[in-house]
Parts: C-alpha cells; sequence; structure tokens
C-alpha cells in the first residue's frame, strides 16, 4: 500500500484499493498514509498564506491584483520549458518551471507599476491590461509547445488547473516555508500594511515608503501564487488570496482579528476540499477546494456577525421595532402635553383616544393595536378603558419624555446647522434620530441648553421661527423667535 501510495499518488492509491467513499474519508482524516500527511501539510500551509496576504490585498482593493498576477505566470512557465527542453532536458524539472513562473509574475508587476506611475489609466485598467496580454502570450506559448511534436508537454496544463495528488514532500515543505515566511513578514509590518491599506495619503504625507509597501505585497501575492500553481492552478489560485478574507470581513470589524480568521479559512478550506477530492477521485482537487472555500464563503455571508445577511435582518428589524416604539411614545406625549416646559414628573397625562392617536401619524389600525400591546407589555401605558383611551403610565411619561426631548433637540440642530427649513425637519430627523448615540445627544444638550435654559426640554421647532448665522458660528449665536 505504501509503494502504491508513493508511485500513484493518494487518489489512484484510494481508487485501486477500491475502499468505499465513507471509509477511504476516515482513512483521510485519521492521516493514515504518508502521501495524505505531505497533502494536508501542502495545502493547508498554502491556504495559511494565502488567507493571509490576501487579507491586505483585499483592504487595498486589489483584488483584481491576484488574477493579474497568476494569470501573469503562463508565459514564465511556458518560456522555462522551452528553454529547459533546448537544454537537453525533458523540460519539467519542476524548481526551473516556478522560477520561470515567479520571472514572469514580476514582470507583471512592473508592467503595472509603470502604467500606473507613467500614464492616466486607471488601476482596474492597467490590471486588465496586464491580465489580457500575459495570458494571450502564455496561450500561445503553450500552442507552440504543443506543436513541437515530441509529446514533452505533456502534463504541462497541470499548472494552469493544478494537480495536487502529485506533490511530493519538497513542495509542501516549500508551501510551509512561503507560509512561514508571509505570516513573519505580515507581522513584523502588520502596522504599516494597515495604514497603507486604510489611509495612504496619510502614510505618504508621513513618510512612509508606500511604494515600497505595495510592492512588497505584490511580491508576497506573486510568491503565494508561484508555489499554489501545483496545488489548484493558476485559473483558480485567485481564488485562495479573495475568498477566505472576504469571508472573514464578515465576522469581525478589527483587523488583526481578521487577518487570523481569513488565515485559519484558507487553511481550513484547502484542508477539507483537498480531502473530499481524494475521497472522490474522479474530482479535481484545485476546484473541489474552491468550491469548500465558496461554501466556506457562503456561511459566513449568512451567519456572520459583522455584516452577514442574517445579522444585518435582525439588526434592521431591531431598529424597526425600536422607531415604532419611539414614534409611539413621541405620539402619546406629544398629544398630552399642555405647558410648554412640562416636566415629566409634574405632567398630568390624560387619556387619548385610539382615533386621536392613529391620525398621528400613518399608522393602520391593526398595527397601532400591536403597539400600543406591546408598549402596555412594557409598562408605558395603561388601556383602553370603555371609551377605547389610552394613558401614559409614570415610567411610560418618563420614556416619553425623553424620547420627544432627543428628537427636538436633534431637529433644532439641523435647523441651526443643516439651515433645514422647520416644515421638512422633521422628516429628517426621523431619518437620523433613532441611531444616535449617547455621546452625541450629551452634545447636543450642553450646546442648546444655552437657547432654552429654563426650560427642561425645547418646544417644538415647528412653531419656531430660527434664524441661522453663519457657517462656523457656534450654536449659541443663533436666534430663535417665536412667531407673535
Amino acid at each position: 500500500m505504501t509503494v502504491l501510495t508513493g508511485k500513484l499518488g493518494l487518489w489512484s492509491c484510494l481508487a485501486a484499493a477500491q475502499e468505499p467513499a465513507p471509509a477511504a474519508f476516515w482513512r483521510i482524516l485519521m492521516l493514515r498514509d504518508h502521501n495524505t500527511r505531505v497533502v494536508a501539510l501542502g495545502v493547508g500551509c498554502l491556504g495559511l498564506a494565502a488567507g493571509m496576504i490576501g487579507c491586505f490585498l483585499l483592504l487595498r482593493r486589489r483584488a483584481l491584483l491576484a488574477d493579474a498576477l497568476s494569470h501573469a505566470t503562463l508565459p514564465g512557465l511556458g518560456l522555462a520549458f522551452i528553454l529547459l527542453a533546448g537544454l537537453g532536458g525533458t523540460g519539467k524539472w519542476l524548481p526551473g518551471l516556478l522560477a520561470g513562473a515567479a520571472v514572469s509574475a514580476g514582470l507583471g508587476i512592473l508592467c503595472i507599476l509603470a502604467i500606473l506611475r507613467l500614464t492616466r489609466i486607471q488601476e482596474d485598467a492597467a490590471l486588465g491590461v496586464v491580465l489580457s496580454v500575459f495570458f494571450g502570450l502564455g496561450i500561445a506559448l503553450a500552442g507552440l509547445i504543443q506543436n513541437l511534436g515530441r509529446g514533452q508537454a505533456a502534463g504541462l496544463t497541470s499548472f494552469i488547473y493544478g494537480k495536487t495528488a502529485s506533490m511530493l514532500l519538497s513542495d509542501a515543505l516549500a508551501m510551509a516555508a512561503v507560509a512561514g515566511l508571509t505570516g513573519a513578514i505580515c507581522a513584523a509590518l502588520f502596522k504599516e500594511f494597515m495604514l497603507v491599506c486604510f489611509d495612504p495619503g496619510y502614510a505618504r504625507s508621513r513618510g512612509w515608503p508606500v511604494l515600497a509597501l505595495d510592492l512588497l505585497m505584490m511580491v508576497l501575492a506573486s510568491v503565494v501564487i508561484v508555489i499554489g500553481l501545483q496545488a489548484v492552478g493558476l485559473v483558480l489560485v485567485v481564488a485562495l488570496l479573495i475568498i477566505p478574507p472576504a469571508a472573514a470581513r464578515f465576522w469581525t470589524q478589527r483587523l488583526p482579528v481578521m487577518f487570523a480568521i481569513s488565515a485559519g479559512l484558507g487553511a481550513w478550506g484547502c484542508l477539507v476540499g483537498a480531502g473530499l477530492s481524494a475521497a472522490l477521485p474522479r474530482w479535481p482537487s484545485g476546484g473541489i477546494i474552491v468550491v469548500v472555500s465558496g461554501g466556506l464563503f457562503a456561511i459566513s455571508l449568512l451567519l456572520g456577525p459583522a455584516g452577514g445577511l442574517l445579522a444585518r435582518a435582525m439588526a434592521r428589524r431591531r431598529l424597526g421595532r425600536k422607531v415604532a416604539r419611539q414614534h409611539l411614545l413621541r405620539a402619546l406625549y406629544e398629544l398630552t402635553e399642555t405647558p410648554p416646559a412640562m416636566q415629566p414628573d409634574k405632567a398630568r397625562p390624560k387619556p387619548i383616544r385610539f382615533e386621536q392617536l392613529l391620525g398621528a401619524r400613518s399608522w393602520s389600525p391593526a398595527r397601532l393595536r400591536r403597539l400600543l400591546a406591546t408598549a402596555r407589555r412594557a409598562g408605558w401605558v395603561e388601556g383602553p378603558d370603555s371609551d377605547d383611551r389610552w394613558t401614559l403610565t409614570v415610567g411610560g411619561l418618563q420614556a416619553a419624555w425623553q424620547v420627544t426631548r432627543n428628537h427636538r433637540l436633534w431637529e433644532l440642530y439641523l435647523i441651526a446647522h443643516a439651515d433645514i427649513a422647520p416644515s421638512h425637519v422633521d422628516r429628517d430627523a426621523d431619518q437620523v434620530e433613532h441611531v444616535l448615540e449617547p455621546e452625541l445627544i450629551a452634545r447636543l444638550e450642553s450646546e442648546l441648553s444655552v437657547r432654552y435654559p429654563e426650560l427642561a426640554r425645547p418646544p417644538s421647532p415647528h412653531a419656531l421661527q430660527v434664524e441661522p448665522a453663519d457657517a462656523g458660528d457656534p450654536i449659541e449665536t443663533r436666534t430663535c423667535k417665536t412667531p407673535t
């Protein structure tokens, strides 16, 4: 079994042994075979390295860079094959082929930088030009090699689509070395990479070598791409650089955590994909690895707490409920208040008829009934009585007073600072006030308390004429007049 594994690889071994898929997968999961351990080490380290450097590429908005560099390796592979064959060899010496791919990727980097620095072409167009031209040259060289007529090109296409089963221990160790080097450089320059990704203009103004850092990112991406050619191929290696960090983006808003999650997702996707392709010998390994990584992305997109679809839907639902409750409290308070400076501890809430409350906003009767039932369960209102009237409780009056006060503070702020007409300010305030932070509310209170020092809360600005001063003046210089 060991000899067969060494000669034919894990996939051929399992096919020859004719093991059922579950038994084969369990054998792979337990890492019982030497080639299984080699493949697991290689693809795991490849996914780890791709997830780490891909995190910075994604934040730098250079996802297309990985695609351009991967396609730029094809002409280097073709030229290296022709050169090695011309020197009397078979043309399949792996170190020579990878060296040619690395040189070609380096030329691609230089071409991209030259186009960006010397022309007015945008970055996406420059990447598209390099990708298409280099890949076209590689296809032309591949056709030339096929026409040599000596059968020497057999197996060269594995670099396009990948062939994980043929991975040797030396290949796995090379991937482990690349993963270690990538991790060490990213850890040493984490702060610099982070600043360049988020604010390159500020980094440049502070004298940081932005061009050198960008070039280093490209070089690391090129090294990962070249070393991953044998595992997943140049067509699919870009997925390992983009999918893990894109999936990690849905789990956190902090870059260090995103960096770790991206590396973990990259390694896990490669390991599971390689295991599945080994248990199913007829399935291509590179494609399965990318499909598994895509499945992890789909799970992250759905369940991620920092932007996933489920989290966003729940947040919108919570915000909608909060807005509806605040609108109900404010409507009850405004229908209840009589003196302009009514304090919540001195107020005498009067019962409000359901029909009167229904006309305060564009509620349907059924929705208003549900809102009132929710408010009653929260202890904010009492009712209905025999005349279908509802009354604010002491706790509900306090909550309604605070909601109304915050709303009117924000309205006055918009009138004074944003020059919004009083007839439109209620609509604009409704769009923002429900997501105000407590710090901003405290700032509004301190700034606008000068205008109404004698009131516990400002009156409604819709009955006021606010005269905004010039931009930049403190808010207390604005004047507010009550029409006679």
